[in-house]
């Protein structure tokens, strides 16, 4: 294990954790639509000095980039909008727990979607757990709290959305064995351009912009949009995807630690519960047969944020 590879995940964790804390604070003088907005933007130069850096020709196919025009909407645009308008009415740690669902909801798009998946009953054990502890956050006990009950939902379409994207790019991206920086690069892009597009309509509020408001939406543009898909590329390069997935298991812990130590959010008992409840339910997906890595493998793996 090399000390380089290990410091990169150890960054993946802390800047995809962290992305839920930053959110929160962008929120504090921006709307849900102007956060994204900047990550996107700044995300996309970050990417983009990077490209040009290490010299990553794009890709210049109409094809190529009708695809990741779907991953664009799909990967950034909508569930970035999702999970920032949650966040509106939920604390970030709930946020990050939920986002721990997303090789959950990857693993049922791909079982649907593509022939050669399938679930040993292990696998099957795993889907039923993790969703086991979906309900335990969702707590219907406590019954309906307004607000909050639209904004997990929202959390929960989000990682669907995450999920559709992964089984999408491996559909129909990862065989082209593009750049993983060039694939990122035109996504992320794409994905600020529509942005940028939509502005003049969804973005117009007045803005309230202070040193940790600017500072938060740009570490999530850069650190969580930006170099953490570079990080990505070269633990999943190195480790390979199934040992580079494990950093889902760490972020929701960074993410619930920030929240609480932060921001002074207060955690529920069946909210760490059912985030472990997902966790295990994880580690049985895990489980499943495994198969030889592909030759494309430094396509950011689809069990990470």
């Amino acid at each position: 294990m090399r000390a380089k590879v290990l410091t990169q995940f150890v960054l993946l964790a802390l800047a995809w954790g962290a992305s839920f804390l930053f959110i929160k604070v962008g929120l504090d003088g921006l709307t849900p639509a102007q956060v994204v907005l900047g990550r996107l933007v700044a995300g996309a130069a970050a990417l983009a000095v990077i490209a040009v850096a290490t010299r990553q020709p794009l890709p210049r196919s109409p094809v190529v980039w009708a695809h990741l025009a779907v991953v664009a909407v799909l990967l950034c645009v909508v569930p970035f909008l999702l999970f920032a308008w949650a966040e509106q009415h939920v604390d970030s740690a709930l946020a990050s727990i939920y986002n721990a669902t997303t090789p959950l909801m990857t693993t049922m798009v791909a079982v649907v979607a593509l022939p050669g998946e399938r679930l040993t009953r292990a696998g099957l054990a795993g889907l039923a757990v993790g969703f086991a502890g979906v309900v335990v956050v969702l707590a219907p006990w406590q019954g309906p709290t307004g607000g909050a009950i639209g904004a997990q939902a929202a959390c929960l379409l989000a990682t669907l959305c995450y999920g559709l994207s992964f089984v999408y790019l491996r559909r129909f991206v990862s065989p082209l064995r593009l750049s993983a920086v060039a694939v990122t690069t035109v996504q992320v892009g794409i994905g600020a351009a529509l942005m940028l597009l939509a502005a003049p309509f969804v973005a117009t509020t007045l803005v309230h912009l202070t040193w940790p408001v600017v500072l938060s939406v740009t570490a999530l543009g850069v650190f969580g949009t930006g170099l953490a898909y570079v990080w990505n590329t070269n633990v999943v390069a190195d480790w390979g995807a199934t040992r580079a997935s494990t950093v889902t298991y760490l972020a929701p812990i960074v993410g619930v630690a920030l929240g609480v130590a932060v921001l002074g959010e207060q955690l529920s008992w069946n909210r760490p519960v059912g985030a472990v409840i997902v966790l295990l339910g994880m580690a049985l997906l895990s489980r499943r047969e495994r198969r030889p890595e592909p030759a494309w493998r430094g396509v950011p793996s689809p069990r990470v944020r």
